[in-house]
């Protein structure tokens, strides 16, 4: 699976993004997908996830109520829209693919995760 994020950009705290994670390959309804996040001099850490067929979503404690996550199995695509953004949220965000063991499981653990894109930057001026 090949994963080529979009989206990010500057912005002003407060503002709203959409982060658009494209993939091509086989099977991508097979996949649990998660978006992961790392500032500078911090370690990467998951922001949120779903599963194969957008029924489970997870998110980390500090974006719930700001942020979805999406997908859309049909354009292979998977989406985060994130809404009121502040400075912490800043970082090159990444779309990543996994098999999970389970079809509800999902996985918060970068480690696990079988594919990778490239990043996209956000950037949220105060």
């Amino acid at each position: 699976v090949n994963l080529v994020e979009s989206g990010g950009g500057l912005v002003q705290a407060g503002a709203s993004l959409r982060l658009v994670c494209a993939a091509s390959g086989r099977a991508f309804r097979s996949y649990g997908m998660a978006w992961f996040r790392q500032a500078p001099g911090k370690e990467r850490e998951f922001v949120a996830g779903i599963n194969w067929d957008g029924s489970t979503t997870d998110y980390r404690d500090s974006v719930k109520g700001r942020v979805t996550i999406s997908r859309d199995n049909t354009e292979s695509t998977v989406y985060l829209q994130m809404n009121n953004l502040i400075p912490d949220d800043a970082g090159v965000y990444y779309c990543a693919a996994d098999l999970p063991p389970d079809a509800d499981y999902i996985d918060r653990a970068g480690s696990n995760y079988d594919y990778w894109g490239q990043g996209t930057q956000v950037t949220v001026s105060s």
